[in-house]
This record gives structure tokens, C-alpha cells and sequence, in this order.
């Protein structure tokens, strides 16, 4: 589950990456000035798929004895937090798209 401190460390790292995201120099994006939305949300899943690929071989070198106990039970942490914290902001998007579509024209 999802706590308060986890999800104010993840909106803090969210924040950070898109302000040292450096803009294009041509389209929407330099416009605006800030970074694209769908580069953003396209780190942060290439970040949890990542962390989730590290998980796993930590895993793998775990079964072969290669790897402690405490990096893998590290590492499957990390990707689970990482995977949390994409879910709820996939969820405060989706509702934040569902008060706009009620919202009366």
C-alpha cells in the first residue's frame, strides 16, 4: 500500500525530472516552456520497467547463489514502490480526466 511519505517522495521526483527536462528547441514542447507531458510519463514507466528488470535478475543470480538476500529483498522493493507509485498517478489522472469530462459545457 501506498503511504503518504512514498507518495510525496514520488511527486518530488516526478517535479525534479520535469524541471531538468530540457526542452526542444522547435514544437509545442518550447512554446509551453516546460517539458511534454508524454515524455515524462514515458521516463517514469522506461524507469519502473528498469527497476523491475533489475529485480528480476537480482532473483535470478539469487537462485544461482550469486547474489545476498538482502539486495534482492532491496531490489523487489524498489520495483514495487516504483510500480505503486505509477499506478496512483495513473489513477489521478484517470480522475482528474473523469471530473473534466463531467464538468458542464
Amino acid at each position: 500500500m501506498m503511504t503518504a511519505l512514498a507518495a510525496a517522495k514520488a511527486y518530488a521526483n516526478v517535479a525534479a525530472q520535469a524541471i531538468n527536462t530540457t526542452p526542444k528547441a522547435a514544437g509545442p514542447e518550447a512554446e509551453g516552456g516546460g517539458p511534454d507531458f508524454g515524455q515524462m510519463v514515458s521516463k517514469a514507466v522506461n524507469d519502473v520497467v528498469t527497476t523491475s528488470k533489475h529485480a528480476e535478475g537480482q532473483m535470478m543470480a539469487q537462485a544461482q547463489g550469486k547474489a545476498d538476500l538482502v539486495d534482492v529483498v532491496t531490489s523487489i522493493s524498489s520495483a514495487q514502490a516504483s510500480l505503486e507509485t505509477v499506478m496512483a498517478v495513473r489513477d489521478q489522472v484517470i480522475s482528474a480526466y473523469k471530473e473534466i469530462m463531467a464538468m458542464p459545457i
